[in-house]
């Protein structure tokens, strides 16, 4: 099939990939334009795993902030990027906001288990052995329960280990390499705060 320049146009408003991206993925999809939507997703996707893992520096972004209707509750959290260029941009913006909304809603306490403290672990782990082992467990057999408990404490007190609260199919991890994908740089979610009244600062950075 004979791929036009219309084809490559519409593709790349579609998608905002190069124009040689977008020939090659026409190509390799026989001109379906959603199969060329998908290849380059998964393409962008591979690629933002390699840029997450890179230890680029990340120097530029914003520090976002999000209150409440109420001006009950507050949340202050820096986002990283490589140029000041896709700080700018609306969908650096737009991940920014959402993962200022994210914090703001489930509260987490650290953005990955990585942060967490060594004593929180044990302690956490400590409590979830001696609930198992009261439910009648072997200790043996409790300490891989455990193991399946703790990834639940994760999922809840870890930023990129929740479910993205606009689309709960996906996690924040998830979100944050779709973004790299789609900005085609390196992004990272830096410290934040979360203000409650009444209540004490939360949450931890990078």
């Amino acid at each position: 099939m004979e791929i036009t320049a219309k084809m490559v146009k519409d593709l790349r408003e579609s998608t905002g990939a190069g124009p040689l991206d977008c020939k090659k993925a026409l190509e390799t999809t026989g001109g379906d334009l959603q199969k060329a939507i998908d290849w380059l997703r998964e393409k962008g996707l591979s690629k933002a795993a390699k840029k997450l893992s890179a230890g680029r520096a990340m120097k530029d972004g914003v520090i976002t902030t999000y209150t409440h209707h109420n001006k009950r509750l507050g949340v202050l959290v820096e986002v990283n990027c490589e140029t000041d260029f896709v700080a700018r941009t609306e969908q650096f913006q737009t991940f920014a906001h959402n993962v200022a909304l994210q914090i703001a809603n489930l509260a987490p306490r650290y953005v990955r288990r990585e942060d967490v403290p060594a004593d929180v672990i044990e302690a956490e782990r400590a409590i979830l052995l001696r609930r198992t082992i009261d439910e009648g467990k072997p200790e043996a057999v409790a300490e891989k329960i455990v193991d399946g408990r703790m990834n639940k404490f994760y999922e809840e007190i870890c930023l990129l280990e929740q479910s993205f609260i606009k689309d709960d199919s996906k996690t924040m991890q998830q979100l944050l390499a779709e973004t790299v994908a789609e900005i085609g740089e390196s992004v990272q979610i830096g410290r934040f705060a979360r203000f409650a009244l009444g209540e004490g600062a939360e949450g931890d950075g990078a």
